[in-house]
This record gives structure tokens, sequence and C-alpha cells, in this order.
């Protein structure tokens, strides 16, 4: 097998698809969730979306016009898709333990096991977009150690997004001193992003 060099266009064409189709459904009403497989889909589709524009406008605004060039360097590109599906994986576990939460307090939900059900099932389906095995392992794990400590009727209103915040800043490939000068500025980003995901999961959810 031959090893395909990366660039800019295979890792982000899917990507930006993504991303732009979620800025053009704002535009549209949004159907109500009202069972398990719509509520995948949105945890699936706006994990991407926050993982994906957070990471790519982060690379941007730091590397400025030299943006594009970049994607030229082989290396920095297996760099980018190791940050993108590690954010990802985080932020999988983030919405799906916020959701699961808010059901169970707001619609005296008791099926907390569906949380992990449906949070497998995503990442097992992931392997056909590229997600490495490694990390879908390692997210299993991390998931099965967070679900074990949740506490399910406050776990929504107690910052439920940090850990994917965190994860923006630990694995984009910035250099380690400029992400400590931007360290406030990357959190706060990731959860702005939240609180608009946030207040539409609230507004669509009708189980």
């Amino acid at each position: 097998m031959t090893n395909k060099k990366l660039s800019w266009k295979d890792l982000s064409l899917n990507d930006f698809r993504v991303y732009f189709f979620s800025l053009f459904k704002s535009f549209i009403p949004k159907q109500k969730i009202k069972n398990f497989d719509q509520l995948e889909n949105f945890i699936q589709t706006k994990s991407a979306w926050v993982s994906q524009v957070t990471l790519y406008s982060y690379l941007k605004t730091r590397m400025g016009t030299r943006y594009v060039l970049h994607f030229d360097n082989d290396e920095f590109m297996k760099s980018v898709n190791v940050a993108k599906w590690n954010i990802y994986a985080v932020a999988l576990q983030d919405l799906t333990f916020f959701t699961f939460s808010y059901l169970k307090v707001n619609f005296n939900f008791s099926e907390e096991n569906m949380a992990k059900e449906i949070f497998f099932k995503i990442l097992d389906d992931e392997t056909t977009n590229g997600m490495p095995t490694n990390i879908i392992k390692e997210a299993k794990k991390n998931f099965d150690e967070r679900f074990r400590l949740v506490n399910w009727e406050q776990h929504n209103q107690d910052l439920p997004f940090n850990q994917s915040a965190l994860a923006l800043y630990k694995w984009a490939p910035i250099a380690e001193e400029l992400k400590t000068l931007d360290r406030k500025i990357v959190l706060n980003s990731v959860i702005l992003k939240w609180e608009i995901i946030k207040k539409e999961f609230i507004e669509r959810i009708q189980f």
C-alpha cells in the first residue's frame, strides 16, 4: 500500500462541509428532538461543528496570512488531523453528558446507560470517516471513567464543557509559548460556541 500525502483539501473538505452546512441550517427552522436517533444526530453534528470551527479558527488567527501555506507541510497536516480527532472525541463526551444530565433534571429521564450506547455508536460509525482506532479506544476508556463519576442531577449546570475547551488548548498544533499567552481566549472561544449549542438543544428537545 502506498502512503498518500495529506493535503489541506484531503483533511478539511469534509470538515468545512460540516461547518458551512451547519451555518446554512441555522436559517432553516429546527426540528424538535423527540427520539434517540435525533438526539444521536444532534450530538454528533454539533460536536463536530464546535471542535472543527474552534480548531480551524484558532489556527487561522495564529497563523494569519500564512494559514494556507502551512497545509503544504505534511508533518503539520498530521498534527492537525490528530488534533481534530482528539478534540472531537472530548467534545462528543461533553455534549453527551450535558444532554443526558439535562434530560435527567428536566424530563425525569433515568436511562443514563443510553448515553454510553449513543456515544459508543457515534465513535464506531466514525471509523468510516477515518477516525483513528487508538483515539476511539482512548475516548471510550475516558468516557467510562467519567461515566462512573458523573452526577447526572448537577452536571449540566457544573461547567459541562470545560474538558473540550481544555482539549483544544492541549491539542492545537501551536507553539506552547504562544498557547500559554492565548489560554484564556482559547478556552472562552470554545465555551461561547457551546453556549450556542446549549441554547439550541433546550429549544429543540421534546422527549
